[in-house]
């Protein structure tokens, strides 16, 4: 049994718990140093400037063309396109209906100096693996390719010619996703260097419910797109993505 006296010399000894601040001590931003406190108050500063930047941009992008957007259109594409592109099918009167696999394959020249070419890789169906079962799915699995495959199909007539000025930018952007996916999969082997790419989508009807007068066809329809060469840049571009992640 400890003593009063010694209780009081334990407490004098260990005034407060470890980790934790005397009373009237500063805590927070407050504890660091001058210096420390005007880099964290320009970062948090920046962070702010950024963000209402972007909310700004999203307002002006889905918003009534108005003096702003006819003034800075392009500035404000620019920023969007294609990673914050809006959608809204999902409240449209008539939402979408379709099932839309995409597929791509490859021309590679191995390490040995041939060339040949791969199957088709379903990358649909890698996404669909890599959310299935998973509670916190990546926005990249969920959305990367789908919002790709929109872009381009919005831009692109049945043809696929470009209708608009992002016809380029929506075929660079599918392209450096099939060499990142491709790459991902070691298409061709080990050190096989991917020199041409080629897409394509299978569309098909979702079933209407039993309860539906509804006929719709149960035969996909396939949307082969012409073979794309790979610059370097995108291959060098694709593999230090593909590093980070």
């Amino acid at each position: 049994m400890v003593g009063p006296h010694l209780a009081e010399a334990v407490v004098a000894e260990w005034p407060g718990e470890a980790g934790r601040p005397e009373d009237g001590a500063p805590a927070g931003l407050a504890a660091l140093s001058l210096r420390n406190q005007i880099v964290a108050a320009f970062a948090l500063a920046a962070v702010a400037v950024v963000a209402c930047a972007h909310l700004g941009m999203v307002f002006l992008h889905i918003a009534p063309p108005n003096t702003v957007t006819k003034q800075h259109g392009h500035a404000i594409d620019e920023w969007i396109y294609p990673e914050f592109e809006q959608n809204w099918k999902l409240f449209a009167p008539n939402p979408l209906q379709q099932d839309i696999t995409v597929e791509v394959r490859a021309l590679v020249r191995s390490t040995d100096g041939t060339s040949r070419e791969t199957g088709w890789y379903d990358l649909s169906a890698l996404d669909g693996l890599a959310i299935d079962g998973n509670p916190l799915p990546s926005h990249t699995q969920q959305n990367e390719l789908r919002r790709a495959w929109d872009f381009y199909a919005s831009t692109h007539d049945g043809q696929n010619r470009a209708v608009g000025l992002r016809g380029d930018l929506s075929e660079r952007y599918l392209r450096r996703i099939g060499v990142l996916r491709l790459d991902r999969e070691h298409a061709g082997g080990e050190g096989a260097v991917v020199e041409r790419v080629q897409f394509r989508s299978l569309t098909t009807d979702v079933p209407p419910p039993r309860w539906s007068d509804e006929k719709v066809s149960d035969r996909p329809v396939v949307r082969e797109l012409p073979w794309w060469a790979v610059p370097e840049s995108d291959r060098v571009d694709a593999l230090t993505e593909a590093s980070a992640r």
